[in-house]
C-alpha cells in the first residue's frame, strides 16, 4: 500500500503544465515565459487569480487565460492530454485542437490512462488490506465510519442539502452581476468575494518574496505571525519551536508530529527568487495544520486522545489561518460580513460536488472490482457529468461538464476530498461563534478548541460551539 501510494504521489508531484508553451489556435502565447503550473492546484489558483475588479460591474468578454486553463483541465480529466506536454518545456501545445509541435521528440498519442491506472493500483492494494479488516471490510467503511466517524450516507446527504439549496441561485446571480456576463463552468472557482480580489497579485508577490526569500526566513517569522493573530508571545514561541519549514516538491503540505520528539513539517513551493503570493497563501494554510498539530499533541493532557476528530477538523484550522493571510501582511483583520458569507458558501458549493464525485467513484470501484483503467475513466466521466448536470449545469451551464473530476486528490489521496467541505462547515460555525470577538479572544478560543482532543465529531462541536455539525448556519446567512 505504501509503495502504491508513493508511486501515485510521485506521479502527481511531477504533473506540471508549461504554460508558456501553450498557444491559442491563432498562435498567440497568453502566459509569461517560465510559468510552470502543477495540476490541479496551481492551474486552479492561476485561474482564480484572474478575477480582478469585478466590483465595478463593467461587462467583460470571456477571459482567454481562464478559458485556456479550463480547456487544459478537461484534456487532463478525459486523458486526451498529449503525453509529451506533461512536465516538458520543449513542445508547443494547442489545447483547443490538441495539436503538438515538437522539434526534439516524436509526437506520440495521448497519455495512456495513467491517471486512472494509478487510482486502480491504490484500489487493488486496498483490497488486500480489506482481507485483514473483518469488522470494516472495505476502504469506504474504514474511511468514513472508522477515520472520519461519520457514515458516508450521512455526509452525502449533508453535502447535497447545500448544493441543492435555493441559496445557490442567489449567490450565482450575485457573481453574474459582478462579472457582467453569463457564468462559465470555471466560475465555480470565482474568487471575487475575498478582500484580495481587488489587489494586484504581482504587488503582493513582490512583498512576499521580499519578506520570505527562503524557508528558513519563513520559519523564523512564525512566532511573530502567531502574535499578530493574538497568541501570547511566550506561547507563540513555544509553538513555533516545533515547526520546521522545508521546500515542497509538489503542491505543499503539512506533515504532523506523531510524538513529542518530532517536529511538525511545513512544506510549500519556494522559487529561487523567493516565495510568491500563491506559495505564501499555501504556506499560511499549511501553517494552520502545523499549529493544530502542535497544540493538539503537546497541549493535550491525555496522549491517547491527542489529535482531532477527523482530518476535516485540521482542514478547519488551515482555513482559519489561510483566511487571515492578508492580516499577517498588515492589511487588517479578518471580519465576518456578507462578502465572507458569500465566499465561504461558494467554496462549499464547489468542493462538495468534487467530493461527491470522489465518493461515488470509490463506490463504483467496489461494485466493479475487475475494471480496467479505460472503464474507470469512462465511469468517472459519467459520474462527474451526472453530478454536474444535477447541481451545477442549471447555474453554470455546459451540460455533461467533467470539471469536478480534476482534483489531484482523487489520484493520490483516496477519499480525502470530503474532509475539505467538512472543514469549511466547521470553520463557518467556529467563526460565527466568535464573530463579535477579536485579537486575543480569537487565539484563546482557537487553543481551547484544539486542546479538546480526538473526540467524536459531534461531541467536539458540542463542546466547541454548543451545536451540531450542520450547513444550516451558513444557509441562514444567504438570503
Amino acid at each position: 500500500m505504501t509503495e502504491t501510494m508513493a508511486a501515485a504521489e510521485n506521479y502527481i508531484a511531477d504533473y506540471n503544465i508549461c504554460m508558456d508553451r501553450l498557444r491559442t489556435e491563432d498562435g498567440r502565447q497568453l502566459f509569461p515565459d517560465g510559468m510552470k503550473l502543477l495540476s490541479h492546484w496551481n492551474l486552479r489558483d492561476e485561474l482564480k487569480a484572474h478575477y480582478k475588479g469585478q466590483s465595478d460591474q463593467v461587462p467583460s468578454t470571456k477571459d482567454e487565460k481562464q478559458e485556456m486553463i479550463y480547456q487544459v483541465m478537461q484534456r487532463i480529466v478525459r486523458q486526451e492530454i498529449p503525453q509529451e506536454v506533461i512536465n516538458n518545456h520543449e513542445p508547443i501545445w494547442y489545447p483547443y485542437s490538441n495539436k503538438v509541435e515538437s522539434q526534439k521528440s516524436k509526437v506520440e498519442s495521448r497519455e495512456p490512462d495513467t491517471r486512472y491506472q494509478k487510482i486502480l493500483d491504490i484500489f487493488h492494494a486496498m483490497q488486500q488490506v480489506d482481507a485483514y479488516c473483518p469488522n470494516m471490510p472495505t476502504g469506504i467503511i474504514r474511511n468514513f465510519e472508522g477515520d472520519i466517524e461519520i457514515p458516508a450516507a450521512e455526509i452525502d446527504s449533508l453535502f447535497r442539502s447545500l448544493i441543492s439549496s435555493g441559496q445557490v441561485k442567489i449567490v450565482a446571480a450575485e457573481i453574474k452581476n459582478r462579472l457582467g456576463r453569463e457564468l462559465r463552468p470555471y466560475d465555480i472557482w470565482y474568487d471575487g468575494f475575498k478582500a484580495r480580489s481587488g489587489m494586484d497579485e504581482e504587488a503582493l508577490s513582490a512583498e512576499t518574496r521580499k519578506r520570505f526569500p527562503d524557508p528558513i526566513t519563513y520559519e523564523k517569522k512564525i512566532a511573530g505571525m502567531l502574535t499578530t493573530l493574538g497568541f501570547q508571545k511566550e506561547n507563540a514561541e513555544e509553538i513555533s519551536r516545533h515547526i520546521v519549514v522545508e521546500p515542497a516538491r509538489g503542491s505543499g503540505h503539512a506533515w504532523p508530529c506523531m510524538g513529542h520528539n518530532e517536529p511538525s513539517r511545513l512544506r510549500t513551493r519556494i522559487a529561487p527568487e523567493g516565495m510568491d503570493y500563491k506559495g505564501y497563501n499555501i504556506a499560511v494554510h499549511e501553517m494552520g495544520h502545523n499549529v493544530e498539530e502542535v497544540i493538539s499533541l503537546y497541549k493535550m493532557d491525555y496522549y491517547m486522545l491527542h489529535g482531532i476528530p477527523n482530518t476535516g477538523f485540521t482542514e478547519t484550522s488551515a482555513f482559519l489561518f489561510q483566511a487571515r493571510d492578508l492580516q499577517l501582511l498588515g492589511y487588517g483583520k479578518q471580519t465576518m460580513n456578507r462578502e465572507t458569507f458569500l465566499d465561504q458558501f461558494w467554496g462549499m458549493y464547489e468542493i462538495m460536488g468534487v467530493s461527491l464525485v470522489d465518493m461515488q467513484m470509490w463506490q463504483w470501484l467496489y461494485d466493479h472490482p475487475k475494471a480496467t483503467a479505460a472503464e474507470l475513466r469512462e465511469a468517472v466521466l459519467e459520474i462527474a457529468a451526472e453530478v454536474w448536470n444535477a447541481y451545477y449545469e442549471p447555474v453554470l451551464g455546459e451540460k455533461d461538464c467533467v470539471l469536478l473530476a480534476i482534483y489531484s486528490h482523487m489520484v493520490n489521496s483516496p477519499m480525502y476530498l470530503p474532509n475539505y467541505p467538512i472543514g469549511h462547515i466547521v470553520q463557518f460555525q467556529l467563526e460565527q461563534a466568535l464573530a463579535d470577538k477579536e485579537g486575543l479572544a480569537w487565539a484563546e478560543a482557537y487553543e481551547r478548541w484544539y486542546r479538546l482532543g480526538r473526540l467524536t465529531p459531534q461531541e467536539w462541536m458540542r463542546q466547541a460551539v454548543n451545536g451540531a455539525l450542520s450547513v444550516q448556519p451558513i444557509l441562514q446567512q444567504i438570503q
